[in-house]
């Protein structure tokens, strides 16, 4: 049941990679307006997120085992967050942030999106290289 499903999902998420490759064609051609792309993205990022949280619910309903790991990836990424967050600054100045028409909060949150961002490639990294050398010995 488990295979069934994950080549469900799988399936699920080409067709709307394969939906978001056309729109981007259509629109880089000048066949689709913008705001068209615009609504169709965002039906898009729904359906997709949808799939996303409804699949490993459904798998943690039939193993319910599986959920003690998957409250370890969420509290290791809400740590991840609050290190960005810590770690994030406004460097503007009045004058800069006017004339990017932002405010201190919203440079700080963007700040605190690259250094996530970063981190969490940094980690990528990290679990790649520890992963062939693991590979390695056994």
């Amino acid at each position: 049941m488990k295979d069934n499903i994950a080549n469900i999902t799988r399936w699920i998420l080409y067709v709307l990679i394969g939906i978001v490759a056309i729109l981007g064609i259509l629109f880089y051609t000048g066949n689709l307006s913008e705001d068209n792309f615009i609504t169709v993205s965002t039906w898009l990022l729904v359906l997709g997120i949808a799939v996303m949280i409804i699949s490993p619910i459904y798998t943690f309903l039939i193993h319910p085992k599986n959920l003690v790991k998957l409250l370890i990836s969420i509290g290791l990424f809400v740590v991840v967050i609050v290190i960005g967050y810590s770690m994030a600054d406004n460097t503007f100045t009045e004058l800069q942030l006017e004339t990017l028409k932002t405010d201190a909060d919203t440079s700080k949150l963007v700040g605190m999106g690259l250094y996530v961002t970063y981190i969490a490639f940094g980690l990528a990294i990290l679990s790649a290289i520890y992963a062939s050398i693991v590979k390695v010995f056994k």
